[in-house]
């Protein structure tokens, strides 16, 4: 753990996590760049905010990073390059309800993934877990597609399954950084694997043709909204926690993003959730939880 005694209370800490990241959606939707430059600036100048801190306070331990280290880096940063790509690509096709539920489904596959790769156990109440997830996966994407309605999206079978590709992503972030977070302090992680990630993305964006400039202010400000609010004060927010509390706690929290998204949507966009999205939500949040609560805590 970075400390023995936080300095912040973790559960107020996720609190405020889970506001900054339920606003991520919305501030994607309000940007007119493509979502691939979106995704990187968002990354990219998260990494920037950061990177002085870092430097002066853990210039030693970026010296000390083994090759090992420096692999694990890379696949955890590409696999959050992946994710981000995914993602924010997903919400151009469905729904914000839909798409923000189904990329949080990233606990279920981080559970699968340690069975296959970490020799954890499946006990029932996982597979139950796993399973409902499943099937609420598969009524909210049918639910949004048969709808038809102003708030689907123009492709929801296709923007669902890329929010799902982006939980998929998201999972290997998480598998592949977890024994290099345990062994690096919270700023120097995260500077090191959003720095990947952003080089992939940058990759990324250019091989699509897509400009990186210039923009107007307002989406200048966006970007800079989706590094502070989600990425400074969500997802960081959120590493920091996982080193004070379970896992399974910050998960469970984390379900608490699709509600605070789809309040949003409805009241900023005007998006209102087709009833078999909803009903479909409300069966993966349930999985999630169900999932994330039996999982064993990391040794």
């Amino acid at each position: 753990m970075d400390s023995d005694a936080p300095p912040v209370p973790p559960l107020a800490a996720l609190a405020v996590a889970v506001v900054a990241v339920s606003t991520s959606a919305i501030l994607i939707r309000w940007s007119h760049a493509p979502s691939s430059v979106a995704a990187f600036y968002r990354v990219f100048f998260t990494t920037v905010l950061l990177a002085p801190f870092a430097v002066v306070r853990y210039r030693r331990q970026f010296a000390h990073l083994s090759t090992r280290d420096w692999l694990i880096a890379v696949a955890s940063g590409l696999a959050l390059a992946a994710h981000f790509a995914a993602w924010f690509e997903s919400l151009a096709w469905t729904s914000v309800a839909a798409s923000v539920t189904l990329v949080q489904t990233q606990p279920v596959f981080v559970a699968v993934g340690a069975v296959w790769l970490l020799g954890e156990r499946l006990n029932r109440p996982m597979a139950l877990g796993i399973a409902v997830a499943l099937v609420g996966s598969v009524l909210l994407s049918v639910g949004d597609f048969l709808s038809g309605g102003a708030f689907a999206g123009a492709n929801p079978l296709y923007g669902n399954t890329l929010a799902l590709l982006g939980a998929l992503a998201a999972a290997g972030y998480v598998l592949a950084g977890r024994s290099l977070r345990q062994r690096l302090p919270l700023v120097p992680y995260v500077i090191v694997v959003y720095t990947v990630s952003a080089a992939g993305l940058l990759a990324w964006t250019v091989g699509q043709g897509a400009s990186l400039g210039p923009y107007p202010p307002r989406e200048w400000l966006l970007f800079l909204g989706m590094a502070v609010g989600p990425g400074i004060f969500g997802h960081t927010v959120v590493n920091w926690a996982l080193a004070h509390v379970e896992s399974s706690v910050v998960s469970v929290t984390l379900v608490g993003e699709p509600v605070g998204s789809t309040l949003l949507a409805l009241v900023l966009l005007g998006e209102v959730p087709a009833a078999m999205t909803a009903v479909g939500g409300g069966v993966v949040l349930a999985g999630i939880v169900l999932t994330a609560r039996s999982r064993p805590s990391p040794g």
